[in-house]
C-alpha cells in the first residue's frame, strides 16, 4: 500500500524490489526476479529509464562477480535467410508495386474522365441516337482504356522493372498479363461508378483520388497487411487493388502457379462483375434521364 502511494503521489517514478537472496541465489546460477515498479504517466522519463533499468539490472550483476558469474545458458540464435530477393534489393519490390500503383491510379481515372469528358461536351446525345446499348457504350470505355494500359503495363515490366532495374520475374507471363486484365476490368468498371455519380471533372476528381489512396495505401503494397488491425484486413478484401497485390507479389517475387492464386484471381474478377453491374445501372439512369 505504501508503494502504491507514493507512486500515486508522484513522489517516486521507480521502484526496485529485489527479492532475498539474491546473491545467493545468482552465485548458484538461479534466475531471480527484480520488480521494477514504474509510474506510467511521466511517459518521456518511464520509456527511457525503464530500459535504462534494464540494462543495469542486466550487466551491473555480472560486473561484480566477475569471474565468479555462472555460465550463462546456450543461447538460442535466429539466422534469416531469405529465399526470394536475397540481397534485399528494394528497388526490385517497389518497382512491381509501382506498376500496380500507376495501373490503379489509370484504370479509375481514364475511363471516369471520357465519360465525364464526352458529358460536358455534349457528345453523349451523339451515341445515344445510334443503335448502341448502355451496356454497349461502357464496354466500349472498358475495352479501349484497358487495353492501351495493359499494353503500357506489360511494355514497362518488360523494359524497366526487367531491363533497366534487372529485377527477375520467375512467374508465368501469361498469367501476370491475365492478372493485369481482370484487374483493369475492375477498375475501368469502378471508374465508371464513380463518373457517374459526379457531374463535373473537378467532383470526380475529388472523389476518385480518395478512393485511390484508400486502396492502395491499405492494399498490402507499402506496408504489410497482416501488420493492420483485423476489421480493416476484413474491409480491405472488399477492394480488387488487396487481392491484386497478394497474386502479382505471389506470381513475381514466388513464382506461385495458378493452381495457388487461383482464389485471388476469382475475388477481383468477381468484384469487377459487382463494380460493372453498379456502374451499368447507374449509367442506365443517367441515360434516362439525359433523353428526357
Amino acid at each position: 500500500p505504501d508503494l502504491d502511494a507514493a507512486l500515486e503521489d508522484g513522489r517516486f517514478t521507480f521502484v526496485i524490489d529485489f527479492p532475498p537472496r539474491l546473491h545467493a541465489d545468482v552465485r548458484e546460477g538461479r534466475q531471480p526476479v527484480i520488480q521494477v515498479n514504474v509510474d506510467a504517466t511521466a511517459m518521456a522519463m518511464a520509456g527511457a529509464g525503464a530500459r535504462y533499468l534494464e540494462r543495469v539490472l542486466a550487466e551491473e550483476p555480472l560486473y561484480h562477480l566477475g569471474d565468479e558469474a555462472p555460465a550463462p545458458p546456450p543461447a538460442v540464435t535466429a539466422v534469416t535467410r531469405l529465399a526470394f530477393n536475397p540481397n534485399g534489393e528494394s528497388s526490385w519490390f517497389l518497382a512491381v508495386m509501382q506498376i500496380v500503383n500507376m495501373v490503379t491510379l489509370l484504370g479509375i481515372l481514364l475511363p471516369g474522365a471520357a465519360l465525364i469528358r464526352e458529358r460536358e461536351h455534349g457528345t453523349i446525345e451523339h451515341l445515344l441516337v445510334m443503335p448502341l446499348t448502355a451496356a454497349d457504350i461502357m464496354l466500349a470505355k472498358v475495352w479501349a482504356n484497358g487495353v492501351v494500359i495493359l499494353i503500357a503495363a506489360s511494355l514497362s515490366n518488360v523494359l524497366v522493372v526487367g531491363g533497366v532495374l534487372g529485377a527477375p520475374s520467375v512467374g508465368s507471363p501469361g498469367l501476370y498479363v491475365l492478372g493485369l486484365a481482370v484487374y483493369l476490368f475492375a477498375l475501368t468498371a469502378l471508374g465508371i461508378l464513380l463518373a457517374t455519380l459526379a457531374r463535373t471533372m473537378p467532383q470526380f476528381g475529388l472523389l476518385s483520388i480518395p478512393v485511390f489512396l484508400v486502396m492502395y495505401m491499405l492494399s498490402g503494397a507499402n506496408t504489410p497487411l497482416d501488420s493492420m488491425p483485423d476489421l480493416l484486413q476484413r474491409l480491405m478484401l472488399l477492394s480488387p487493388t488487396t487481392h491484386i497485390v497478394a497474386y502479382m507479389q505471389s506470381l513475381v517475387f514466388r513464382g506461385a502457379g495458378l493452381e495457388l492464386i487461383w482464389h485471388h484471381l476469382a475475388a477481383t474478377l468477381g468484384l469487377g462483375i459487382l463494380a460493372f453491374t453498379l456502374a451499368l445501372a447507374r449509367f442506365r439512369q443517367t441515360v434516362s434521364l439525359t433523353r428526357l
